[in-house]
């Protein structure tokens, strides 16, 4: 079982988003909330628009609750998304597949349509 300290950055799933606050998941024993006043110093007004349910985040321990294993969390002032989240990388073929290919698609649909019309 992970000792969790005040002020210690740890890593979680978010496994919930309610009006209030996120709620998620750090190990087999613990669980934690990062009430809504602690996901940002200025006004939060959608929740959802912080995290993603499934989501892997960095947190910062605000208070620890031993004996019911639960753990409030502030995500304030902390980059606290996961620096390996991926962005589209442009190819060097660009929308060139999509422009070649859109016409033949299209074409095929059309075709079909008029086969079953035909039946």
């Amino acid at each position: 079982m992970t000792k969790y300290e005040k002020d210690q950055i740890v890593t979680g799933y978010v496994t919930g988003i309610e009006p209030y606050g996120i709620f998620v998941n750090l190990d087999d024993y613990y669980d934690g909330l990062i009430h809504i006043s602690e996901i940002s110093n200025d006004f939060v007004n959608n929740v959802s628009n912080y995290a993603n349910i499934g989501e892997s985040i960095k947190m910062k321990v605000l208070e620890v609750n031993e004996k019911n294993h639960h753990i409030k969390l502030s995500i304030k002032d902390i980059d606290y998304r996961d620096e390996k989240r991926s962005k589209i990388q442009p190819t060097k073929h660009g929308f060139t597949t999509l422009s070649e290919n859109l016409p033949i698609w299209i074409d095929k649909k059309i075709k079909e349509f008029d086969k079953n019309d035909n039946k």
